[in-house]
């Protein structure tokens, strides 16, 4: 979702982008929109190099061949002007926007480079004496084209979060209106107003409950993995499902007072205080630029001294000339052509490359609990009970049978395991928000929460009960002929890879820290199962970013993983943002890297990818300036008065030779992560 400035097309886009839900809806098509401008750019520039390579003197000259037409020159001339200022254009406007914000960087190298061999080579046509450097200008401006499409490329996926929150809203809400129940578009209600919502619906904005019960499921924006009883005078959250009962809900919050806004207001406001880091690229580029302006500007003058013109302009345009390396311009965009290709194999999407990279730096990492560490769905743990316990789960699973709720599941999906089956039940209904109730032979069953049984006057004060609920645990109750028969106690189940990752990023030095919406018996139990260095519980979803500010203001550089509305500004606060794949597509847009594969041991694989990538890049810009350091004092001459200079054929063999090395270095990435794939 941060994408770094990529260049000067992408210049402040940031700042411009969140003021307004729709806003963001052009980020995705003004990148698609910059991907086909620099592939178009670069197949047009290819074909018009081909008659300017093979009509350059100098080629033919270095390859033996002789082509000559009428007009040869003014050919050659033409097609140059055309690349230039078409194939060129970006970088030429690049580097102005570089240079007006005192940055100089990748484009304005690029500019320059360009901007010379064309003026000098033109110059040549009508001024001076002198070889052009026309196929220098052809090459260089392919090369960057293509490097910065692969780029663009990679760097896409452009964000989408805000309208994804924004789909989940219900577009529709059934309004109350003098007795009738009309389907009005959502944007058209207003406070005051009374809205139904049956079960399966979604609950159209916030709002207060003045008739009925249910259970409703909020664990998308809350992070709350039970369904939550609400009944008379209970708040409920716009976008929640509302899974049993039928409510009549009054709207108290429309617009942005809704909490779902709020949420999508701590978004923008976290991708604004995003930082922008330039990418190394650039930095090396920048140091490039002025160490070729100051030597084009020494050979310049020494070579005037002695008392030579001509060659002191030709000379220094070199140095210019080849001070920008091909390899340069493709060292970073193929490592991460690779690296994006490798990742995307082994279910590792990266969305944020800059944000990837920082991966490497990472001492504190933040698991969200609901969903992330756990399955996010409910499973017994264990039974108490007060009759025969088959007899118990066969009643119970009689009535839950009939039941789609969340905990009526766990209970059917815990009798299927033991191979019990379900005696034949008859009137089964649903108590909104508080159980079921059936008839089994010739008695009643029911089943549900503490609540339905104080309302049949039955004790379940019971002191292995409270412990049982003390150690973070739902328990669910079940009554024959309005007597406790039994309790099962379930929770959420935490998932096997979980343990492993923890102790892994333990021994690698890194903290680990859980955040969860639940109570803090359900995190300290969680937290020891699993050895977590400290977890953070009841926290509300707005205050999730407060904890990944808090971990940062102590000097950690934190990831944060999670995979629910309620995390996307966490995601977006912490350093790095990391999405479990199954999780809400807002949790996925508000990220920089997502595991498809929903596999938790992924964490540890981008930690691996991310040192391996950034150690790529610095040997290929190594490589890529190498060339510059060798090549930059033969062109100005250095050697001069030994009888070594370099010819500008001998510099494009070595530039062609730096950004061979740059393309077979980034590919070695390849072998060296098989193992991750593997292990």
């Amino acid at each position: 979702m941060k994408h770094e400035k990529h260049n000067h097309d992408h210049g402040n886009q940031d700042e411009g982008h969140a003021h307004h839900n729709h806003g963001h809806g052009d980020h995705g098509g003004d990148h698609a929109h910059h991907i086909k401008m620099f592939r178009n750019r670069f197949w047009i520039s290819l074909i018009i190099t081909v008659p300017i390579l093979l009509l350059s003197e100098m080629i033919q000259q270095w390859f033996g061949f002789r082509i000559t037409i009428p007009y040869q020159k003014w050919i050659v001339l033409f097609f140059s002007s055309v690349l230039y200022f078409y194939g060129g254009g970006p970088f030429i406007q690049g580097a102005i926007d570089e240079i007006k914000s005192r940055k100089p960087g990748m484009m304005t190298l690029i500019g320059t480079a360009i901007s010379i061999a064309f003026f000098y080579s033109f110059a040549t046509f009508f001024i001076i004496q002198g070889k052009d450097f026309f196929w220098e200008l052809a090459t260089l401006v392919d090369v960057m084209l293509l490097g910065h499409w692969i780029e663009a490329k990679s760097v896409a996926g452009a964000s989408r979060v805000l309208e994804e929150l924004v789909k989940i809203m219900p577009s529709e809400a059934h309004l109350l209106k003098d007795g009738d129940v009309e389907d009005v578009p959502i944007d058209q209600l207003s406070s005051g107003d009374l809205v139904l919502v049956r079960p399966g619906d979604k609950i159209p904005l916030d709002g207060k409950v003045m008739e009925g019960e249910s259970s409703v499921n909020e664990a998308l924006l809350t992070g709350e993995s039970k369904p939550i009883h609400k009944e008379k005078d209970d708040r409920v959250i716009g976008g929640s499902i509302n899974e049993d009962g039928v409510l009549r809900i009054k709207i108290e919050k429309t617009g942005e007072e809704t909490y779902i806004s709020q949420v999508i207001e701590l978004v923008k406001k976290s991708q604004q205080s995003r930082s922008k880091t330039q990418n190394l690229a650039n930095r090396a580029a920048a140091l490039l630029f002025y160490v070729a302006l100051s030597a084009g500007i020494i050979t310049y003058i020494v070579w005037t001294l002695i008392g030579n013109i001509s060659e002191a302009l030709e000379r220094s345009v070199t140095v210019l000339v080849i001070a920008c390396p091909h390899a340069l311009g493709l060292a970073i965009p193929l490592v991460v052509a690779f690296s994006t290709s490798i990742s995307a194999k082994i279910g590792i999407l990266i969305r944020n490359r800059t944000q990837f990279e920082q991966m490497r730096n990472i001492d504190a990492i933040v698991f969200d609990k609901t969903g992330t560490l756990t399955e996010g769905n409910f499973q017994v743990t264990d039974i108490h009970s007060y009759i025969d316990e088959k007899e118990l789960i066969k009643k119970t699973y009689g009535v839950e049978i009939n039941s789609e709720h969340i905990i009526a599941n766990a209970i059917s999906e815990y009798a299927k395991k033991k191979k019990i089956k379900a005696e034949d039940s008859k009137r089964f209904e649903v108590i909104p928000g508080k159980g079921t109730r059936a008839e089994i032979g010739k008695s009643y069953v029911h089943v549900g929460s503490k609540h339905l049984m104080n309302e049949l006057d039955i004790d379940v004060d019971k002191p292995e009960l409270e412990k049982i609920e003390k150690g973070g645990k739902s328990l669910v109750y079940t009554a024959i002929d309005n007597k406790l028969a039994g309790a099962f106690a379930l929770s959420d189940k935490i998932r096997e890879e979980a343990y492993e990752i923890v102790k892994k990023l333990q021994n690698i030095g890194i903290k680990v820290y859980m955040l969860t919406g639940d109570s803090e018996e359900v995190a300290k139990e969680v937290s020891k199962e699993l050895g977590i260095d400290e977890y953070f519980a009841k926290v509300l979803p707005e205050k999730k970013e407060n904890r990944i500010e808090q971990l940062k203001q102590k000097g950690y550089k934190v990831a944060m993983v999670g995979d629910g509305i309620n995390d996307a500004p966490a995601l977006l606060a912490a350093d790095v943002g990391i999405a479990i794949g199954s999780g809400t597509d807002v949790a996925v847009e508000s990220a920089d890297v997502i595991l498809v594969k929903n596999n938790l041991k992924d964490v540890e694989r981008i930690l691996n990818l991310s040192k391996k990538t950034y150690a790529k890049m610095i040997q290929n810009l190594w490589w890529a300036a190498g060339y510059n350091i060798l090549a930059l004092p033969l062109a100005a001459g250095v050697l001069a008065w030994a009888g070594i200079i370099i010819k500008p054929a001998f510099g494009a063999i070595l530039m062609s030779l730096s950004t061979i090395i740059v393309a077979i270095n980034a590919q070695t990435i390849k072998r060296g992560n098989i193992e991750e794939k593997n292990h």
